[in-house]
């Protein structure tokens, strides 16, 4: 037996025995070493996804950890490889998948979400969710390349371009980290961002960050600009604030790209969309080109994994980790220990 985090009820969670399952053919066994606590955890851990979760269900999407058995039919990996996961599975045969947008497969399976996921000692996951991490990178840092290929795959959607202005809106994990692959991209960024401990974490990666109680936000961004308004802006805060700022500071034929989900429909200035010729794309998870550019960010350092960690929790400990997230206060990112880092790191 192995132990797991089970999401039973809202706000309740728990560390139980779980029986590990075979790789079959075509399935790699997993060993998990380190599991991030995403917004998308949060959110089931409210009840809010309780239409679309079957409890008991294991959490977790985020994770680094080591291949341990490879099923039947299954090349390319041996034990020991140090891996990631790409947590979807899609149908082949929808709609999307056959415009060749498997991402968004009508029918997905969201892995850690529509099945179980990562917070575990033991997962079984089919091969060709596995993506390659090179030895240079430890685990706990690796458990950052999926939200960071979600960033990867929002500044391409948004298709930001060298010498742009860019603001992003939430300075959360996700946020930063679209500040940090756009700047990587050659934009130069603001990130808007209420928090003062987000603030601080922000500055010192590098990023240069505005509170929005200190001064009117569209107003900065006009004399940042010289009156012309941001290129590009990200809306990751969630708010209905968030997005009447996110608006706001585009510039004639700007995109706002967005990120965030929001609960509830939400009033948009439409006239400034008509006024501007303002362009409104939605972006959604990631390919797998998405996530090899994250592992290389995060392995050459343009991604500082280790500012972005706030705390390492063992995996007995994650209920509470949650509960302190919820909390809010001075944290960026959680991981969950599963105890399986024979690294050293």
């Amino acid at each position: 037996m192995t132990l797991a985090v089970r999401y039973t009820a809202a706000r309740t969670l728990d560390t139980a025995p779980a029986k590990t399952r075979s790789p079959g053919p075509g399935e790699v066994e997993l060993a998990p070493a380190y599991v991030g606590i995403c917004g998308t955890d949060l959110h089931i851990f409210h009840g809010d996804m309780d239409a679309r979760v079957a409890a008991p269900a294991v959490l977790g999407h985020e994770m680094s950890g080591r291949v341990v058995r490879v099923g039947p039919d299954v090349e390319g990996w041996r034990p020991g490889d140090a891996v990631t996961v790409m947590p979807l599975r899609w149908d082949d045969t929808c709609p999307a998948c056959r415009r060749g947008r498997q991402h968004i497969c009508q029918n997905l399976d969201f892995i850690g979400i529509d099945s179980p996921g990562a917070m575990q000692q033991r997962w079984t996951v089919p091969a060709a969710t596995l993506v390659r991490l090179p030895e240079s990178v430890s685990l706990d840092r690796a458990a950052l390349v999926e939200p960071t290929a979600v960033a990867v795959h929002d500044v391409g959607r948004a298709q930001v371009r060298e010498g742009e202005r860019v603001v992003v809106v939430g300075g959360g994990p996700v946020g930063v980290l679209i500040a940090l692959v756009a700047r990587a991209a050659g934009a130069q960024v603001r990130v808007v961002e209420p928090s003062a401990h987000r603030r601080l974490l922000a500055e010192e990666s590098g990023l240069a960050v505005w509170d929005p109680a200190a001064g009117d936000v569209p107003d900065l961004v006009r004399r940042w600009t010289g009156d012309a308004g941001a290129d590009v802006a990200f809306e990751v805060s969630g708010a209905a604030g968030g997005v009447d700022t996110a608006v706001e500071v585009l510039g004639v034929r700007g995109r706002l790209c967005l990120v965030a989900i929001h609960p509830r429909p939400r009033e948009v200035n439409l006239h400034r969309f008509f006024w501007r010729e303002l362009t409104l794309v939605g972006a959604r998870l990631y390919d797998r080109s998405d996530f090899e550019r994250a592992v290389t960010l995060v392995a050459d350092g343009t991604i500082p994994a280790d500012r972005l960690i706030s705390k390492v929790v063992p995996l007995t400990e994650a209920p509470a980790a949650f509960a302190a997230l919820e909390a809010g206060g001075d944290v960026m990112k959680i991981l969950v220990d599963c105890g399986n880092d024979t690294t050293g790191a």
